[in-house]
């Protein structure tokens, strides 16, 4: 248990480090981050749902027979979660600090501290399925990065300060999430794990289908397609080799 403690909160590091990278380049290379961040966005959504629906689901339902009510909650529950924080916003004018910038500011924070949460599900379910989990998420961890840090800027943050509000809830909130939920998660027993299996799987599916790959179709760009392509062959290739 204690290697999977440490595989967990370097893996949920690592996604700090690259949501930080995602900031770092929006700040320093503006026109280079624009223009590749939808490929990073698409090559994730290819991974995080291929993963989903290849391993992480049928390992949940082998784990609770009523793994698929957990499903969809998991679904369901980050789609109600999103529609709050978009009516909330919404009811703020366009030109309101807390509309455009804190407001998605703190829903961007609470979705990177869930994602703690579900580093230590998946790793406390074995390594393979946190890696599997994590090589998505990791890379949906760029663009996210990029998006708070534009999002409190164009609120009327100044730079300074949307740099360190973006690394505080885009990217430190994860490892810390990683740390809070770990000791609970890795005192539960299987059936239970596996009904926090499904439910991350849940938030997983959703974050792929209806955050990441609507924000690349906005985009059109010319190679997006191969990029989701690409993110799902890698996970076919990863799940089958196991």
């Amino acid at each position: 248990m204690e290697n999977t403690f440490w595989t967990a909160l370097a893996a949920s590091s690592l996604a700090a480090l690259v949501t930080a990278t995602g900031i770092y380049t929006i700040r320093h290379f503006d026109i280079w981050g624009r223009k590749y961040s939808t490929y990073f966005v698409c090559f994730a959504a290819g991974v995080l749902i291929s993963v989903s629906f290849l391993h992480i689901i049928p390992k949940s339902f082998e784990m609770n027979e009523n793994a698929p009510a957990y499903l969809l909650s998991g679904f369901v529950l980050l789609h109600i979660f999103n529609r709050f924080i978009t009516a909330f916003v919404c009811e703020r004018g366009p030109d309101s600090l807390y509309g455009l910038g804190l407001v998605p500011m703190l829903g961007i924070g609470f979705h990177s501290f869930i994602d703690g949460f579900i580093y230590a599900i998946t790793f406390s379910v074995s390594a393979f399925t946190g890696v599997l989990a994590a090589s998505g998420m990791v890379l949906h961890e760029f663009p996210e990065g990029i998006i708070t840090y534009l999002l409190l800027l164009h609120g009327g943050f100044s730079a300074k300060k949307s740099l360190i509000l973006a690394l505080l809830a885009a990217s430190l909130s994860t490892p810390l999430g990683m740390l809070v939920s770990y000791p609970f998660i890795s005192q539960i027993d299987k059936p239970s794990l596996g009904a926090m299996l499904s439910l991350s799987a849940g938030a997983l599916v959703y974050v792929g289908a209806t955050h990441l790959l609507p924000q690349a179709e906005k985009e059109h760009r010319k190679y997006s397609l191969f990029a989701l392509g690409a993110g799902i062959l890698i996970a076919v290739v990863i799940v089958l080799s196991k």
